[in-house]
């Protein structure tokens, strides 16, 4: 191995008694080495002449002898020293606003690698050295480079600040403890530094929750920008198609308008061109006459003038003209007839508009509603999947809990509501009787009831095929233009709101407002007897599609 791969490791070229490298080795008889005045002034410090390190006693004042090889070792360590320390300051850089600088460099201030807590002073990697090679030096506090190192000394006592006083939440240094602080509870700076640091963990992750909540708030607001831009998109075409049709109508009603005018005055124009043309012939008939006699009249034939005067004494006839007119036709209030029936088209359009708005907003609180079993009549027959309900002649033996409906061919749904919105759409095509609504749950199941607000019903009905009524005690008839196929049934429960709707005709049948509600509520289905027949077939209920 070569002497210079043998350098490589620092301690050893470091004196023992003044902990630095070496300067004029020399080597005791007991083969320790140490710097010529180090060694000489510890034994001018000492009566017995022994070895600093293991203690050997000389009886004599020992001879030192110079290690040649050991300080040319030593030389050559403190220059590759010296070349590393150059090399690593060329290779640093100048300490930047904001950056802690050295407190050793002279001239251009290096980059703070470490601050001492026991020296007060920031060093970069070339003065950090010794703090990390001497054995005295590496007992010193190392931290990352701080600024105002003093401002970590007590100024009352000029001391390093070690403890904390947890009663007057401050930092203070030892001698503080005994003197201004001694009744005080203190603990360690790494102590309080590790319970405060576990604050700060707990107060980050709380930050942190905190970003992340506004982070899921903005993808909250972006979605529902999203939504409301995806909403306005819609609205803006659904506008354009209504304004269109509305356009459309006050085209056609402005064309008709014109072609009736026109029309009229066309009629007015073949009057006064047959009165003419009829004139013109009369005006041809009398020209013809009048010629006839002028003709006559210069005759020198008295036989002939004789014989042919009666003929042409008197006119032709024609037509009495006197009270002959062409009257303009009468215009008056065709405009204004025009605009009422165009007003009365217009609000025809925008009613159904409406109601078709209104159907697609309640039908976003559809639910899948199901039949309950346990609440059906005996006599009512349920499909497998609790969606479709009709009435059987023959009773069957089920067990009379107290939910099932024993007096009327009555059955619930499974779903309740008692609180929010719900709507469920059900076909009640080619039936010609039917209740359908919603019922509170304390309703009497087994005697007698009225069908009204006041006993927990809110219900529509048909009766004889044609005969809509509305359920609300006394019943309101109902005059629907044609009869629904699929009836939709909508409720408010904070509102106190029940509506119903006819859905292929988008239109609102009725509504029961005002409503209190202070139970649950479930749907309510009724299909009625068979009437021989001719009411087989089922109420179902129905999935619930957009209307578009």
């Amino acid at each position: 191995m070569s002497a210079a791969s043998c350098l490589r490791s620092e301690d050893q070229f470091l004196c023992s008694i003044c902990l630095d490298v070496f300067t004029d080795p020399v080597s005791t008889p007991c083969g320790h080495n140490f710097c010529k005045n180090c060694i000489n002034e510890h034994r001018n410090r000492n009566d017995q002449y022994l070895c600093p390190l293991c203690k050997e006693v000389f009886n004599t004042r020992p001879k030192l002898h110079i290690n040649t090889l050991f300080s040319e070792m030593v030389s050559q360590f403190r220059q590759e020293a010296q070349q590393k320390a150059s090399s690593s300051s060329s290779e640093q850089q100048a300490a930047k606003p904001g950056e802690v600088p050295c407190d050793v460099c002279t001239g251009t201030k290096l980059k703070a690698l470490k601050s001492c807590l026991v020296c007060l002073t920031s060093y970069c990697e070339t003065h950090l050295e010794p703090h990390m090679t001497k054995s005295g030096l590496k007992r010193h506090q190392l931290i990352d480079p701080v600024e105002n190192l003093e401002d970590r000394m007590c100024m009352k006592h000029d001391k390093p600040l070690e403890l904390f006083c947890k009663t007057d939440q401050t930092c203070v240094c030892m001698l503080c403890s005994v003197l201004d602080h001694k009744t005080h509870e203190f603990v360690p700076l790494k102590e309080e530094y590790e319970g405060k640091k576990a604050e700060l963990g707990k107060t980050e992750a709380e930050i942190q929750e905190m970003i992340q909540k506004r982070r899921l708030k903005i993808q909250e607001i972006k979605h529902s920008v999203d939504l409301s831009k995806e909403a306005a998109d819609r609205k803006k075409a659904e506008g354009v198609q209504v304004f269109t049709a509305l356009k459309g109508s006050v085209e056609r009603s402005l064309n008709e308008l014109i072609e009736t005018i026109e029309e009229k005055q066309r009629t007015t124009e073949k009057q006064a061109e047959d009165f003419i043309k009829e004139l013109e012939q009369e005006i041809s008939e009398l020209k013809k006459r009048s010629s006839e006699v002028e003709k006559l009249s210069h005759s020198e034939d008295h036989l002939h003038l004789l014989q042919n005067f009666p003929s042409l004494k008197a006119a032709p006839p024609t037509k009495d003209w006197t009270e002959v007119s062409v009257r303009p036709p009468p215009y008056e209030g065709t405009v204004m007839k025009a605009v009422a029936q165009l007003e009365e088209t217009l609000s025809k359009q925008m009613k159904k508009l409406l109601a078709e708005d209104e159907l697609k907003k309640v039908q976003h609180y559809a639910v899948d509603v199901t039949l309950d079993p346990d609440t059906a009549h005996p006599k009512l027959i349920l499909s497998d999947d609790g969606k479709q309900v009709n009435y059987g002649d023959v009773k069957k033996n089920l067990p009379d809990n107290p939910k099932r409906f024993t007096r009327y061919c009555i059955v619930l749904g499974k779903q309740s509501l008692s609180s929010g919105r719900f709507y469920f759409e059900v076909q009640v095509k080619e039936k010609t009787k039917w209740n359908l609504g919603v019922a509170r749950e304390s309703i009497d199941r087994k005697g007698d009831t009225t069908l009204c607000p006041q006993y927990g019903y809110w219900t529509i009905w048909l009766r004889n095929g044609n005969e809509y009524s509305a359920n609300s005690g006394p019943p309101v008839r109902l005059s629907l233009k044609s009869p629904p196929q699929k009836v939709g049934v909508f409720v408010d429960y904070e509102e106190g709101l029940v509506s119903f709707y006819d859905v292929d005709a988008t239109a609102l049948i009725y509504s029961f407002t005002g409503c209190s509600f202070t139970e649950k509520l479930y749907p309510y289905f009724c299909p009625c007897n068979n009437d021989g027949g001719i009411n087989s077939a089922p109420l179902i209920i129905c999935p619930v599609s957009q209307t578009v």
